[in-house]
């Protein structure tokens, strides 16, 4: 009976995602926050399974996609991302935000503005586990979030994006894993660069990680955001963790980034047999 009914939430899931359908808040596992923030952004919320019986104990992922899917269409938010591997059966047990960016760079206080409303508005979780992720566009608001408040990112990773802030003695202070393709036309693997060389300069690359992908493009590391070691990298950081040491032993290798849509669509067609 556990397996049938999550199996029935699981197909909930993926009609709303497709369909872009919106149920009650706290009876759905997606639901669209618009015009919840003065000027603020709009943004999707993704409660995991069994949300209501471990809330407190639940991890937050921050998910900015990049400059394609910007604008007031919100179901543009959920091409591609954390949001679209689960909408593929990829179970990743943790609260998803999945803000939109009408244009323009991403405002770091906006997305802390939504954190604050998911507190105002009893969305419990774990907040020494709140983690952000971003792509191109998103790249850039990840790292200029993660250099602004460092203090309530347990981890971040950022792929072929840069940094906008003019301050960025604050960005070791977090788990930061940094990845850009070397073949990237859109945005330069130099933005990335220019980031790494300047936390080395400052002498702040303790808690770094940084990877250049040889012959990569850039839409190439969208791969990410569906393979499990992401976010396996992701959960092994709390701001709990004395120190706060970067995870250097979870390692994503071509073959992973290879395998990630076909572990995709081998969970579609196991949960379609069951």
């Amino acid at each position: 009976m556990k397996r049938l009914f999550k199996l029935i939430g699981l197909a909930f899931v993926v009609c709303l995602l497709s369909s872009g359908n919106v149920a009650a808040q706290g009876t759905d596992l997606l639901s669209a926050k618009k015009n919840v923030i003065p000027g603020g952004y709009n943004f999707w919320v993704y409660t995991p399974e069994d949300y209501y019986y471990t809330q407190e104990s639940t991890p937050l992922v921050l998910f900015l996609h990049g400059a394609s899917l910007c604008g007031r269409d919100m179901n543009r938010a959920l091409r591609y991302g954390t949001m679209a591997a689960i909408k593929m059966g990829r179970e990743i047990p943790a609260l998803v935000i999945t803000p939109q960016n009408p244009g323009g760079a991403w405002n770091p206080k906006k997305l802390n503005d939504i954190l604050e409303w998911l507190d105002e508005n009893d969305y419990a979780y774990d907040h020494g586990r709140i983690y952000v992720l971003g792509m191109s566009l998103g790249g850039y608001g990840t790292l200029d979030f993660v250099g602004t408040y460092p203090e309530k990112v347990a981890a971040a990773m950022a792929l072929c994006g840069g940094c906008t802030l003019k301050d960025q003695s604050k960005m070791g202070d977090a788990p930061l894993w940094i990845i850009h393709g070397t073949a990237d036309k859109a945005v330069s693997v130099r933005e990335s660069q220019t980031v790494v060389n300047r936390m080395k300069q400052a002498g702040i690359t303790d808690r770094l990680r940084y990877d250049w992908l040889p012959g990569a493009s850039h839409g190439a590391l969208a791969r990410y955001f569906y393979t499990w070691k992401t976010y396996e990298w992701l959960f092994s950081h709390s701001l709990r963790d004395p120190d706060r040491p970067v995870n250097r032993t979870v390692s994503i290798s071509q073959t992973d980034l290879n395998q990630a849509y076909r572990d995709m669509e081998k969970r579609a067609e196991q949960l379609e047999v069951e």
